[in-house]
């Protein structure tokens, strides 16, 4: 067990680090109240596992952490007949704040934020968490290998075929807007 100044470290070296643990998470597992618990069950293996800590880029060392255990989470999810309740008909977007005064720039936003949602939430895992670390955590291509264990070229192909794959989504979604 750590000792009182190691958990002041941890929590020094950790804790910064929450949000981008929480978003990944909940990619992962798309649903916000389990994303939670994996960050939770994340943060205690990672106050167990701190002993083994190198000094080495924390944020990418906390996040693989966060990784294993939101994997962990989906395969005992899928073994589970139980699932839990979806985020509900406006996804995870909407307990946002409306930015916008005008009614119709709100809807466009949030139909536009569905849409994104839609599209990253139809990649596969391996695309999406690598998508999420990239663009949304902009985590540099090593530190992403190094979270989801693969060498920096397949973390570069992933990127580009998750990109691939949501530009032909946007492309069929302008395609329908402007058909009459």
């Amino acid at each position: 067990m750590p000792e009182a100044g190691d958990a002041a470290v941890f929590a020094r070296i950790t804790l910064p680090h929450l949000d981008s643990a929480y978003s990944l998470a909940r990619w992962l597992v798309r649903d916000p109240a389990a994303a939670e618990d994996v960050v939770q069950d994340a943060m205690v293996r990672a106050l167990s596992y701190f002993g083994s800590f190198r000094g080495e880029n924390a944020r990418a060392w906390l996040l693989q952490i966060v990784r294993n255990t939101a994997l962990t989470r989906l395969a005992q999810r899928a073994q589970s007949p139980e699932q839990p309740l979806e985020a509900g008909p406006g996804g995870m977007h909407e307990h946002l704040p409306d930015p916008g005064r005008d009614p119709e720039a709100a809807l466009a936003q949030r139909e536009g934020f569905s849409r994104l949602e839609q599209a990253l939430a139809a990649l596969p895992a391996e695309l999406r968490e690598c998508v999420v670390l990239r663009e949304l955590e902009e985590m540099s291509y090593r530190d992403i290998a190094r979270v989801v264990g693969v060498p920096v070229g397949t973390v570069m192909s992933r990127l580009f075929r998750a990109r691939q794959a949501l530009l032909r989504v946007g492309q069929a979604a302008g395609a329908k807007e402007t058909t009459p």
